[in-house]
């Protein structure tokens, strides 16, 4: 069975040549696939900008008439040398299934076979044929995870002489994600914006690439355990001029609780100080967050927290009631839970 791990890719194109003429690359990642398509298509030598040697379909295109792709693929390049077929956007469709599956045991002669399709579920057809073939090769492609977020932002930030402080780096981390390519256009949006700084700060990060709904959500709810009803009415109303839903503010605050909940346990049960239940416990709190986070887990004692969660909890009932009340039921949830955190 041919398939290459996630992690397994950068050293696939790393290596000179490849023994598979036929190469699926498939994901929920469009961004990644394509990415990594493209990678694939560079690897097979073939001359990408000779019209005559590269040949792109449409998986559609195969529908009506999945004998061409048989005849594309024993085809002789028009002036010699290796030639790419490279179908796009493809699936499981019955057509394009039995005819990769005709293929994987013909003689290639000079051709290569890249299709790139989209999330196939495992012992789907066209997944099924390519990996239980010896000429083939699959490639899948999932979200980044957090070594893979890590390298990108190496890689992009370091292609630009840029070096990123820890707390940058983190916020970073936590805004990029789940699609290759829109991750890496984000990173080269930052790299523009600092150019010529030299090293990125948190503040670099917030005004190029902050999603400003999710860092107001960010405020208000710091504004909420801080006891800063001010801070809280401008959070507000930076969130509902953006049309994002102030639910998701009740919902962050329960979050916020739930946290509370299980670090305030640790110092009523188990004899445990705050700062010691917040480094057991407040794993992926931002830095910047802490000192608030500490100063309501010294604040919030179990009972309170438990009554405060259940009313929020309401609080998000009513407004599925009565969505027409939605920010109004929200902003008054919210500064009650304000004015008992000040």
């Amino acid at each position: 069975m041919a398939q290459l791990k996630n992690h397994e890719f950068a050293g696939f194109v790393r290596r000179e040549g490849t023994p598979y003429r036929i190469v699926l690359v498939y994901g929920p990642d469009r961004g990644l696939v394509s990415e990594r398509s493209a990678e694939v298509a560079a690897k097979t030598g073939v001359d990408l900008k000779d019209d005559f040697s590269v040949l792109k379909l449409e998986s559609s295109d195969l529908s009506s008439d999945p004998g061409r792709l048989a005849d594309e693929f024993g085809a002789i390049s028009l002036f010699g040398g290796d030639r790419l077929v490279w179908v796009k956007n493809a699936g499981n469709e019955r057509g394009l299934v039995q005819a990769v599956t005709a293929l994987v045991d013909a003689e290639p002669g000079s051709s290569h076979l890249l299709i790139e399709a989209g999330d196939l579920k495992k012992g789907s057809g066209l997944r099924k044929v390519v990996e239980n073939a010896r000429t083939a090769l699959a490639i899948p492609c999932y979200a980044d995870d957090a070594r893979g977020i890590q390298a990108l932002i190496d890689e992009e930030l370091g292609n630009a002489d840029l070096t990123i402080q820890g707390e940058a780096r983190q916020r970073l981390t936590q805004l990029l994600g789940g699609d290759r390519l829109a991750s890496r256009n984000e990173l080269k949006k930052l790299a523009l914006y600092c150019h010529g700084k030299g090293t990125v700060t948190d503040d670099d990060v917030v005004e190029a690439i902050g999603d400003v709904a999710a860092l107001s959500v960010d405020d208000a709810v710091d504004a909420v355990f801080s006891g800063d009803p001010v801070r809280l009415e401008a959070a507000l109303e930076r969130i509902l001029a953006s049309k994002t839903s102030v639910f998701l503010v009740l919902r962050s605050c329960i979050m916020q609780f739930e946290q509370l909940d299980a670090m305030r346990s640790l110092v009523e049960n188990h004899g445990r100080q705050p700062a010691q239940a917040l480094t057991e416990r407040g794993r992926g709190i931002h830095f910047k967050r802490k000192p608030v986070v500490e100063r309501a887990l010294r604040h919030w004692r179990l009972e309170a927290i438990n009554r405060e969660m259940r009313r929020l909890s309401d609080a998000v009932l009513d407004t599925r009631r009565r969505p027409q009340l939605e920010a109004s039921i929200a902003r008054q949830a919210l500064l009650r839970t304000c004015l008992l955190s000040r």
